[in-house]
């Protein structure tokens, strides 16, 4: 069974083939409006905790950890991330985020938890 998921960043410009967008970030992304954003849902539950986030600090060589440590609080949501699979079975989900780093962030950890589990 296919799962349609991606990661790509708010300030990126909203496409039709990004399907259902949902951000996953504790606060709203400076310089975007609600309107600008297109977005579906905004899953703060989903954010890493503020600890966590301070911890990694967006170093890539704390990653790994921070990945693994970021797979247990989502374990916390199992209906959400279950919700959020079903959606990308149907079609696309498109996890959106506001860092700056496109591969060291919460959102990839996530389309990869909803991709492979």
């Amino acid at each position: 069974m296919t799962i349609h998921v991606k990661a790509k960043r708010i300030y990126d410009p909203p496409e039709r083939s990004d399907g259902y967008r949902v951000l996953v970030d504790h606060i709203w992304p400076r310089g975007v409006s609600k309107e600008g954003a297109h977005l579906d849902q905004w899953a703060r539950e989903l954010a890493p905790s503020d600890e966590l986030r301070r911890s990694f600090d967006h170093v890539p060589e704390r990653f790994a950890q921070f990945s693994s440590r970021y797979r247990e609080e989502l374990a916390a949501h199992g209906e959400l991330i279950d919700e959020l699979s079903g959606r990308a079975r149907k079609g696309p989900v498109t996890i959106v985020y506001a860092a700056r780093d496109q591969e060291h962030n919460n959102a990839v950890v996530l389309r990869d938890l909803l991709r492979w589990g």
